[in-house]
């Protein structure tokens, strides 16, 4: 019967991609039932969207047959877009939030704790509903009892700051009540964008036989505390260059166009600007011609740590233990009796200049040792 027909396939008002002739009912060559309809609600940061994305190789373990949703901001799509283990991928606006209410899913996951995420998790209806919802009081609360210590972590700066020792990924798993190990972030990076980068270093004068360094100087508007100072990269640059015959290449957004300037303009040795006017897939692109990836706690390190890149970052005012670069780089933190803060502006800096260039390259040579000993073995 056409109201109960729930071929994952069935696009409603236009030909599925099979283009075959449909007779609405499980008679098609090409039918394949829904099973679990899954709905997750994960809508920003984008970094925090990506490291989200291992609890789907888990989901669809658990329910093979299973059609997950997952619904976010425009801005998070590009890094779930062609994701294997994603059915149906949607970004928030009023079409969207009025087709939610009408379906109904078995499983609705919200991993956000604000109040558009949450709204939209209390009015959805499941059987199941796991992480967080805003009550009528306009609260968030948990929806299980497993997500209660992640809603704790987010009110409390003790418990956060100084007593956590787990990873994004770990908290995340415990309140959905997964017991699996979480595995890699996933993420697909079509091949254009590759060739976009390749292509675009080569008329930079970037040599592909040789070491390739990538700086990314920015972190975004929200936490300028992130950024390392202009002068440390400026150093670092150099000694990567003189030191180990790296080409530098600095990374960064519309918000980094006159710092990356700058940092050219100081450098002795050259280094090459791969400008800030990419799309996030460009960007990623560029990402992934690196063989290294220096950068603080931002959408770089999410993006290098999905393209399996090696790393060395640093933390200040945020929490280093929260990330795992899954044994492929160095992170180095700023013990400072004020760190973490969280604070989006400081007037001292003090966690930042506190880490050095020396510190930063020799993170580099032993992170970049650590591969060469890895590959011989």
């Amino acid at each position: 019967m056409f109201k109960e027909f729930d071929c994952r396939f069935f696009a409603s008002e236009k030909p599925c991609k099979f283009k075959l002739d449909c007779p609405i009912d499980s008679s098609c060559p090409r039918y394949a039932p829904m099973g679990k309809r899954i709905l997750i609600i994960k809508l920003a940061a984008i970094g925090d969207v990506l490291r989200t994305t291992p609890i789907l190789p888990v989901l669809k373990e658990r329910y093979p047959s299973s059609y997950i949703t997952w619904i976010t901001d425009r801005a998070s799509l590009p890094v779930l877009e062609d994701n294997p283990f994603i059915d149906r991928l949607l970004f928030v606006n009023l079409e969207n939030t009025l087709r939610l209410q009408v379906e109904k899913f078995d499983l609705l996951i919200c991993l956000d704790k604000d109040a558009t995420a949450t709204s939209l998790a209390s009015i959805v209806k499941a059987e199941t509903k796991l992480g967080f919802a805003l009550s009528d009081k306009g609260h968030i609360y948990f929806s299980n009892k497993e997500a209660e210590h992640l809603l704790r972590l987010g009110v409390s700066d003790e418990l956060k700051f100084h007593q956590n020792t787990k990873t994004y990924q770990q908290l995340t798993f415990e309140a959905l009540g997964l017991n699996e190990k979480y595995g890699e972030y996933i993420i697909t990076l079509p091949d254009k964008y590759n060739a976009y980068a390749i292509n675009h270093l080569k008329n930079s004068g970037i040599n592909n036989g040789k070491l390739i360094i990538g700086l990314n100087t920015g972190a975004g508007k929200r936490f300028a505390t992130k950024r390392w100072e202009v002068s440390s990269f400026v150093e670092l640059a150099d000694k990567l260059q003189e030191d180990l015959q790296a080409q530098i290449l600095l990374l960064g957004g519309p918000e980094e166009v006159e710092r990356n300037k700058e940092i050219a303009s100081l450098t002795k040795t050259k280094v090459i600007d791969s400008g800030c006017h990419h799309s996030l897939k460009e960007f990623m692109g560029l990402i992934n011609q690196c063989h290294l990836i220096v950068t603080g706690d931002t959408l770089a390190l999410h993006l290098s740590i999905a393209l399996k890149k090696l790393i060395v970052t640093f933390f200040g005012s945020t929490c280093y233990q929260e990330i795992d670069l899954y044994n492929r780089g160095k992170s180095l933190v700023a013990h400072v009796e004020c760190s973490p803060c969280y604070k989006g502006n400081c007037d001292t800096m003090i966690c930042m200049k506190k880490i050095s260039a020396n510190d930063v390259f020799d993170a580099c040579k032993k992170v970049l040792a650590s591969q060469r000993l890895a590959l011989q073995q």
